[in-house]
């Protein structure tokens, strides 16, 4: 069963706060062999997304389990259910109006029981078709036929009272019996010959006690028994909170914790664990602040260096993990985590019921083997966004760290994770946190995650780790804590009932309440002094307002002052214990908003894949924007982007919408990769911080939208798991687009005129160029986003001896305006200072050699085609001083090598017939390369 796909609701929870008719069954007793109709009643769902259900008359069906114990009720399934995302039409429910449903079945011979087993227990989930709406997970007791009796009044198992109040009880039985009920042992109410009994009684007003009333079924050969407990409601004593404690553990003793727990306007909080069987008791009842804000207890007598779990349990109803705590067990998604990912994993405890929170004391403190580690400078900045289930195919921290010396190789010096504290389920891009401290274990364990942070800044490498705090989902305690029907309540003091802007997503941090302010500002402070984080990307930045905008997109992105004043805020407080932490913004806001924030120190990411996917295609694009002076930008705060985990691949884009134009087809691989080598090339080279997504350096070409099987579909399988092309590595074609990245990351960390801060851009025609001013020596790049060759002027920003990046050719620029011919999809760089060459053919695109005119006289080449144009063979003469071998290479103009051979030049002159009557009608080049040196000359076949 796919129980990554939904959660578990602590059993307290759904006794204390689901009502009993959610789901009724007739009969009132259902048992394995007899069929059971199961009603369901969604407007009593509690999970906010059954919401979606509401209104149906259609779509709605069952995914259901059985179980032949009461701690496992999915142990037997429906032949057929494997696929929660998918209709399963044995379970297809019939609507009854008004959001009630029903189906009718047998348990036995619908999950498939074997005949010597009895079922105790059914799970239930109510969901569409296609499961992006569903209710919490519901149970049903099932029954033996012999006689059974059970209290349908009070719904809970366990609960508080006030003092002397009311209890109102009612029981039924399975057949006509004798009833007893019992208080504590003492008779209260007796009745004979019934199948279902009413009776009051009061409470009561003695406190410290748990009271057990029993009710008990006879008849002349059968006795059935059920029982509730129930407490006065208690008072904390009040007490402030000890010197130097926070919220969550702190740690006093090998065997000794305080545990604090922030919950306003709560009345009492025990702590529930290993340590008291998971009950209540007047031992565990916590402190309470003279505030009122705050619960807090001192345990003692715990194992040492052991793992405890604990919850806890609030005003006797719900019982919650500790929010603060830094691992958590959940019950239906750890299973499924393997030993290899996290060695060791403590066992649910017997007992509990839904998330538990974990402490163990005498911790051996992570060993960091980098004492100090310098951060690049922003302006040399290149970010690797990559996610860890997507990157390796173990989807584990451990195989990320192996991975890193590919990522030197490459040069990007920071790498920025996708969310990696613990999210709803173990398959998740993580933008549905649940626990703010608590590493996700489905990628390993907290050490890991520390030794791949150690292992980054021992390679000179940063982490920036993507931080969620516009939204948090259902199982974060502080949604559920403080919960109304469909959303949190007025009184929560960390959510907004309704997410003050369009595009939310579960529930909306509200950040103008001091609550949430103090939560982010110990988010914040522990992933970099705990794990040694070195900032934040900050998702969805844009959402932290209260300004409400309803669902108007322009309206949300207008100037927002108080906004602004909450991201200064934010962004002073982590300064004050780290003064170089880097603070990225995924904000996309009005320009003023963006251009402030940026000038007070944040960096602004900048999304540019529209411009840079049109542009690659061959349909135009003009992505001056990726430039922080064109915002406006005192400091290139601005991190441009043409792929993020958000965005459309480029190479899918190419593949499937690129522009064929005669004999240039972009949808072919080897073109495409050409392509995006011309768009690293541009996107590289603009001054300031630049970010790549993961794979894109070797041509990922899956779409974002590729489902789990491979099949792809708009929107529903956006946030799915993609293949890993680790394999792609091995493909040449694939290898020098890696080779083209890695060739401009390294000038922009290494050459000062990719720091330029006079540069100048021209992008708005298909001819692109950029140049790079420097006192050092300048750099500048032309490129031709064209389908078709184009004859320009050159545009150099200066005249004198230029060298060409890829081949080292020495150019002396007489004429800046001189004309160059442009392959489609070539670019070219020149700097003004000798670099050492790239590895050779790592792009197609060459010179022509009327640009060559300051090679040595010893070595300079004389190279001459006769006749030019013709029709069915050209003669090459060469006429220098060299002697050794010779390489001429045949190119099309698509920059493919059509003939390639090696001669021995022994004299002066070398003439050599090449044959070109089997060659299509078109312009080619060829390419004579001796020594170290290489020309090139076009020629057209008739």
């Amino acid at each position: 069963m796919q129980r990554s796909l939904f959660f578990l609701f602590s059993w307290l929870f759904v006794f204390a706060q689901a009502p009993a008719q959610i789901v009724t069954t007739q009969p009132a007793f259902p048992t394995t062999d007899q069929e059971v109709t199961l009603i369901v009643d969604l407007r009593q769902a509690k999970d906010s997304r059954a919401a979606g259900l509401l209104g149906k008359t259609n779509d709605v069906y069952l995914w259901s389990g059985a179980g032949s114990t009461d701690t496992n009720p999915w142990e037997f399934q429906p032949a057929g259910q494997t696929d929660f995302s998918k209709p399963f039409e044995p379970g297809r429910m019939t609507a009854l109006g008004n959001d009630r449903w029903q189906i009718k079945l047998t348990p036995r011979t619908y999950f498939n029981v074997p005949a010597a087993k009895a079922i105790k227990r059914l799970g239930l989930v109510v969901k569409s078709g296609d499961g992006r709406f569903q209710t919490e997970d519901l149970f049903v007791s099932v029954f033996d036929t012999k006689l059974s009796v059970i209290f349908t009044k009070p719904t809970e198992q366990r609960f508080f009272v006030e003092a002397n109040s009311t209890i109102d009880v009612q029981a039924i039985a399975s057949q006509k019996a004798n009833f007893t009920i019992t208080r504590q042992g003492a008779t209260v109410f007796t009745a004979s010959n019934r199948d279902t009994v009413n009776f009051s009684f009061s409470a009561g007003n003695l406190g410290n006690t748990v009271f057990p009333v029993i009710v008990q079924a006879k008849t002349a050969s059968e006795t059935a028994a059920d029982t509730f407990y129930y407490s006065i409601r208690p008072q904390p004593k009040i007490a402030e909170l000890p010197a130097g404690v926070k919220d969550g553990i702190t740690y006093l003793a090998a065997d000794r914790v305080i545990l604090s727990f922030f919950a306003p306007e709560k009345q009492f909080v025990h702590v529930i664990g290993e340590f008291n069987n998971w009950t209540y008791s007047p031992a565990y009842l916590m402190n309470r602040t003279p505030d009122g804000n705050r619960y807090w207890i001192e345990l003692g007598s715990l194992p040492a260096g052991q793992e405890v779990a604990y919850q806890y349990l609030v005003n006797g109803t719900l019982a919650v993990a500790d929010p603060y705590a830094d691992k958590i067990l959940d019950p239906n998604n750890d299973k499924y985590i393997s030993s290899t990912t996290y060695p060791n994993l403590k066992a649910y405890p017997q007992g509990a019921q839904g998330i538990v929170s974990v402490l163990q004391t005498n911790q051996t403190p992570f060993a960091w083997k980098t004492a100090s580690f310098q951060r690049s400078d922003p302006k040399k900045m290149v970010v690797y966004e990559l996610l860890v289930r997507d990157f390796s195919s173990n989807r584990s921290y451990k195989t990320l760290t192996d991975s890193l010396s590919y990522l030197k190789r490459l040069g990007v010096n920071v790498i920025e994770l996708m969310p990696v504290m613990e999210f709803s389920g173990n398959d998740s891009w993580g933008y549905n946190p649940i626990f703010y401290f608590a590493p996700d274990k489905a990628y390993g364990t907290k050490d890991d995650l520390k030794r791949f942070v150690d292992a980054c800044h021992s390679n000179g490498i940063a982490v920036v780790l993507d931080m969620v705090l516009n939204q948090a989902d259902y199982e974060f305690p502080y949604v559920k804590m403080y919960w109304n029907n469909d959303r949190p309540a007025a009184n929560n003091p960390f959510f907004n009932q309704q997410a003050t802007h369009p595009f939310s997503v579960f529930f909306d941090f509200n950040h103008e309440s001091t609550a949430t302010q103090a939560l982010v500002q110990r988010v914040c402070q522990y992933w970099i002094q705990e794990y040694k984080f070195d900032g934040y990307r900050f998702d969805l930045s844009k959402g932290f307002t209260q300004k409400n905008t309803g669902n108007d997109v322009n309206a949300w992105g207008t100037y927002d002052a108080s906004r602004v004043a909450i991201w200064k805020r934010i962004y002073d407080q982590i300064r004050s214990y780290d003064k170089t932490a880097y603070v990225m913004l995924e904000h996309f806001a009005d320009n003023q908003e963006e251009k402030e924030l940026a000038n007070y120190g944040m960096m602004l990411w900048g999304n540019h894949n529209y411009d840079f996917r049109g542009a690659a295609r061959g349909q135009g694009g003009n992505f001056e924007g990726i430039s922080y002076q064109k915002r406006g930008f005192s400091t290139p705060n601005l991190i441009g982007y043409a792929e993020s985990h958000d965005e459309e691949r480029i190479m899918f884009d190419l593949a499937q919408n690129g522009i064929i134009d005669g004999n240039y087809n972009i949808k072919t691989v080897a073109t495409a990769l050409d392509r995006s080598k011309l768009a690293a090339a541009f996107l590289l080279s603009v001054p300031g911080p630049k970010l790549i997504w993961q794979f894109g350096e070797l041509g990922y070409d899956l779409s974002i939208n590729t489902c789990s099987d491979g099949t792809t579909i708009l929107n529903d399988c956006r946030t799915a798991a993609k293949p890993v092309r680790w394999n792609y590595a091995q493909d040449a074609r694939r290898l020098k687009l890696y080779k083209t990245y890695s060739e401009f990351i390294k000038l922009k960390q290494s050459l000062p005129a990719f720091s330029s801060t006079d540069f100048t851009m021209d992008f708005s025609t298909t001819v692109k160029r950029l140049t790079l001013p420097n006192v050092s020596g300048s750099a500048f790049l032309i490129g031709n986003f064209e389908t078709r060759s184009q004859t320009v002027k050159a545009g150099f920003p200066s005249g004198g001896i230029w060298y060409h990046y890829f081949t080292g050719q020495e150019i002396n620029v007489q004429d800046p305006n001189m004309t160059l011919v442009l392959e489609p999809g070539a670019f070219h760089l020149f700097t003004q200072t000798k670099l050492p060459a790239p590895e050779s053919g790592i792009v197609p695109f060459t010179l022509t050699s009327s640009l060559i005119t300051a090679v040595p006289e010893d070595l300079r080449l004389d190279l001459q085609l006769n006749p030019n144009p013709t029709a069915d063979e050209v003669m090459l003469n060469l006429t220098n001083g060299y002697r050794g071998p010779v390489a001429i290479t045949l190119i099309d103009m698509q920059g493919r090598e059509v003939m390639t051979q090696q001669v021995q030049k022994n004299s002066p002159q070398l003439r050599q017939l090449i044959p070109t009557k089997a060659l299509p009608t078109a312009t080619y080049l060829i390419r004579v390369r001796q020594g170290d040196q290489q020309a090139t000359k076009r020629f057209i076949k008739q």
